[in-house]
C-alpha cells in the first residue's frame, strides 16, 4: 500500500514540476520573445498616443493683372450620415425610410438597400451616405428622424469642379486618416502642404481620465503650406473652354494647351483634355483622365520641329534666311524614301520658303548641313529627351534615343519632327528660348509658397541655358512671322498684332507602322516684335486633315483673347 502512495506522489511531483516548467517557458517567452508586443498593450491600455491632424493647405489661382487669387483648393466640412436601428421603432422603419430616400434622392434599388439597412432591430451602426453637404443634414434634422444621425468629415474641395483638374490633382485618404495628394500639384507638393502632424502622450487612469501627475508631452501639429499657383483663373477658363469645343468639334481623342512666358517660364494657363472633376475623381473610368497631357504624353510633333532644326543651323553660320536649295522631291536612305507633303516638289526655294512651304527634303538638307554630331547637341540643348522640371505629376521626358544609333535616315527624319517624341511643354520651353533671346528659363507653376509660420517663398525665374543667341532668336523670329503672314493668313493672322509660328501635321506611329491618323499642333509665340507669351496648341487623332484647320484657328482666339485681356498695344 505504501508503494503505491509513493508511486502516486512521484506522478504528482513530476506533473507539478512539468506545469512550473510550463509556467517558466511561458513567461520566459512574455518577457523576453514577445516583450515588445505587451509592452504595446499596456501601453494601449494606460498612455495615450493621440495623433493631432494638421491642416491641409489651400491652392489659389490668380488674376496676373490685379494679383486678386482665387482659392481652387480648399477643406470643407461634409457629413457621414448614419444609423444607428436600434432606436428606430418597428413601426417607423418604413416611413423613416420613405423621408431619407426622398431628402437624399436615392433610385428604387438604393432604397430597398437603405430600408434593409434600417430594419436590421437591435443594430446600433449601419452606414447610409458618405461626404454630404450641410443642407442635406439641415434637412434630416429638420424631419427629426430618430436613429438616424451624422458626423462632420473634412474633405478636399474644389470650388471650380473640372477647370484645371489636370493641374491640381485630387487627394484621397491613406490607412490613417490624412489626406494624400494624388497627380498634379497635390500630389507633387503633397508633403508640403501636408503639413505635420502632431502628438500628445500622456497617461489615462482606469475610468480613461488624464493622471495629473502622469505628465503629459504635446508636440503641436504643424498646418500645410498655401501654394500660389501661376496660373490666371480668367485665361485658363478661356483657354480651356475654346480647347474643348475644338475637341468636341474635329472629334479629337485628346487634347492639350500650354500658355506660358518665355521671359520667365511662368504656366499662365494649361489645359489638358479628356480632365476630370477632382471632387468626383473616384467616378472617372479611364485614368488617363487624370494625366496632364501637357507633361505626360510624348509624341512626335512633326513639322513644328523644323524652326528648331533650322534655328540650329542660323545659330552655326551655315545658313540665312536667303540660303537657296533645289528640291530633289524626294531623299532615298537605303530602303527608306521620304516625300514632301501631297508628293509635293517646289523647286529653288529659300530656307524661309522651307518654312513656309515646310518641305521635308529642306529639312533634311538643312540638317545635313548641321552634322549629327552638332545636330544631337542641339536637340539636348532645347531639353528634349529629358524632363525639364514641371513640379506637378507626373512628368515624361520624351525619347530622343533614336539619335544614338547615328543612322542617316533617323537624323533625317528627327530634322523635321519625325521618330522623336517630346511632350508639349518641352516644345513650348523650345519655343519659349527661340521668342527670350535664346534664353530658355525652366517652367514653374507655383508662385509662392506660404508657411503656417508667416515665412513666403516665391519662385524666382531660372534660366536653363542660353540656347542660341539673340540673334539667331531675332532671325527665326522673322522667319516665322512669314510663315503666319504668307501661309497661315486666313487661320492664324491678326489684324493688329504679329504671330511667330508654325504648324505641325504628324502621323501616328502604330504597331505596324505609321497609319493614316495625325496628331495636329499649332506653335507660336506673341506679339513677335516683343513675344510676351507662347502657346502650343494639340489635338491627337482629330477628323481633319490637317493643322492649320484645328489647332491653329484655337491658337488664334486664345491669344486674341489674351492680348485683349492684358490690353497689349497694337503693334500695327
Amino acid at each position: 500500500m505504501r508503494s503505491l502512495e509513493d508511486k502516486q506522489i512521484r506522478w504528482l511531483s513530476v506533473v507539478f514540476m512539468l506545469i512550473a516548467l510550463v509556467i517558466i517557458v511561458r513567461l520566459f517567452v512574455m518577457q523576453v520573445y514577445e516583450h515588445t508586443y505587451y509592452d504595446a498593450l499596456a501601453t494601449g491600455t494606460h498612455e495615450i498616443y493621440e495623433r493631432l491632424f494638421p491642416t491641409r493647405g489651400t491652392i489659389y489661382f490668380q488674376d496676373t493683372r490685379t494679383n486678386a487669387e482665387y482659392p481652387v483648393a480648399v477643406n470643407k466640412d461634409f457629413y457621414l450620415i448614419y444609423a444607428v436601428p436600434k432606436e428606430i421603432k418597428p413601426a417607423d422603419v418604413v416611413s423613416t425610410t420613405d423621408k431619407l430616400a426622398a431628402i437624399l434622392k436615392v433610385d428604387d434599388i438604393e432604397k430597398q438597400k437603405l430600408l434593409e439597412k434600417l430594419s436590421k432591430i437591435g443594430d446600433v451602426y449601419e452606414s447610409v451616405a458618405k461626404k454630404q453637404p450641410e443642407n442635406v443634414i439641415n434637412e434630416i434634422k429638420a424631419q427629426g428622424l430618430p436613429g438616424i444621425h451624422a458626423t462632420a468629415q473634412t474633405f478636399r474641395y474644389y470650388p471650380e469642379n473640372d477647370l484645371a483638374g489636370n493641374i491640381l490633382g485630387f487627394t484621397g485618404f491613406d490607412d490613417n486618416g490624412n489626406l494624400v495628394g494624388s497627380y498634379g500639384v497635390e500630389g507633387y507638393w503633397n508633403k508640403i502642404i501636408s503639413g505635420r502632424g502632431g502628438f500628445l502622450f500622456g497617461e489615462k487612469g482606469a475610468k480613461g481620465g488624464w493622471i495629473a501627475l502622469a505628465g503629459r508631452t504635446l508636440t503641436p501639429a504643424e498646418d500645410g503650406a498655401d501654394l500660389v499657383l501661376t496660373i490666371d483663373r480668367a485665361i485658363e477658363f478661356k483657354a480651356c473652354e475654346r480647347l474643348k469645343v475644338g475637341m468636341e468639334e474635329y472629334k479629337a481623342k485628346s487634347a492639350s494647351l500650354t500658355l506660358l512666358d518665355p521671359k520667365t517660364g511662368a504656366i499662365i494657363a494649361m489645359c489638358s483634355y479628356p480632365s476630370f472633376d477632382p471632387n468626383n475623381y473616384s467616378k472617372v473610368e479611364d485614368e488617363r483622365a487624370f494625366n496632364n497631357t501637357n507633361i505626360f504624353t510624348p509624341y512626335e510633333p512633326g513639322s513644328v520641329f523644323k524652326p528648331i532644326t533650322m534655328s540650329a543651323a542660323l545659330d552655326l553660320n551655315l545658313v540665312n534666311p536667303n540660303t537657296t536649295f533645289t528640291d530633289p522631291c524626294t531623299r532615298k536612305f537605303s530602303n527608306f524614301t521620304i516625300h514632301n507633303a501631297l508628293n509635293k516638289c517646289h523647286g529653288t526655294i529659300t530656307m524661309t520658303n522651307v518654312l513656309e512651304n515646310s518641305v521635308n527634303t529642306g529639312m533634311i538638307w538643312v540638317e545635313e548641313k548641321i552634322g549629327q554630331d552638332k545636330f544631337h547637341e542641339y536637340v539636348d540643348k532645347f531639353g528634349f529627351g529629358q524632363k525639364i522640371g514641371a513640379t506637378m505629376n507626373t512628368e515624361a521626358k520624351g525619347n530622343v534615343d533614336q539619335l544614338d544609333r547615328k543612322r542617316a535616315v533617323d537624323y533625317a527624319t528627327a530634322s523635321f519632327g519625325q521618330g522623336i517624341t517630346v511632350t508639349p511643354l518641352q516644345l513650348a520651353m523650345a519655343y519659349g528660348a527661340l521668342a527670350n533671346g535664346g534664353r530658355m528659363f525652366k517652367p514653374y507653376v507655383v508662385s509662392e509658397v506660404r508657411y503656417a509660420n508667416g515665412k513666403k517663398e516665391k519662385t524666382e525665374p531660372e534660366m536653363i541655358d542660353n540656347v542660341v543667341s539673340e540673334y539667331t532668336s531675332k532671325i527665326i523670329t522673322g522667319m516665322l512671322t512669314s510663315v503666319v503672314e504668307k501661309t497661315y493668313f486666313r487661320s492664324v493672322k491678326m489684324k493688329d498684332y504679329f504671330i511667330a509660328g508654325k504648324t505641325g501635321t504628324a502621323q501616328i506611329p502604330g504597331p505596324g507602322g505609321y497609319g493614316e491618323e495625325t496628331n495636329h499642333t499649332f506653335a507660336g509665340y506673341f506679339p513677335a516684335e516683343n513675344p510676351r507669351w507662347v502657346m502650343i496648341v494639340k489635338y491627337e487623332a482629330p477628323e481633319r486633315q490637317w493643322a492649320e484647320s484645328t489647332a491653329a484657328p484655337v491658337f488664334k482666339d486664345v491669344a486674341d483673347f489674351v492680348l485683349d485681356y492684358y490690353a497689349v498695344k497694337k503693334e500695327r
